[in-house]
């Protein structure tokens, strides 16, 4: 004879299975909230609070040593010299010169080019093939 008692997964109505669901997420928000609210948490984001305002603080430190150093006053003046130079119109004289070289460079070249590949004087140009033929 088999045994005839009903296993606990047998006798589940689909209510508890939301029940359990619903309680599990109950439990995992209880969870995660002691979590949130724990001492260990508040530790850690006071450690990464003060940690970055050092790193804030020393970043600041090294930009202004940088800038008062003798690499930074070379810089700041190199600078300064560039945007004068600018104002003056050097640069853009010497843009427009090296532009201009390039381009008649490039014209020549061209030029060459096309007329290595035009058939001589003496030599009758061909004309395009027509539709007909």
């Amino acid at each position: 004879m088999t045994d005839q008692n009903p296993t606990p997964e047998s006798n589940t109505n689909p209510g508890e299975i939301a029940d359990e669901l619903r309680q599990l997420g109950e439990n995992l928000r209880q969870a995660l909230q002691n979590a949130w609210d724990s001492q260990e948490r508040k530790k850690f984001q006071q450690e990464i609070e003060s940690g970055l305002a050092e790193l804030g603080s020393t970043l600041s430190q090294a930009a202004k040593d940088f800038a008062d150093g003798p690499t930074g006053q070379t810089l700041k003046a190199d600078i300064d010299d560039f945007g004068q130079r600018l104002r003056t119109g050097e640069i853009e004289n010497k843009v427009r010169s090296e532009v201009l070289g390039a381009l008649r460079t490039a014209n020549q070249e061209l030029k060459k080019a096309t007329q290595s590949k035009q058939p001589s004087a003496g030599t009758p140009p061909q004309e395009p093939p027509t539709a007909n033929g």
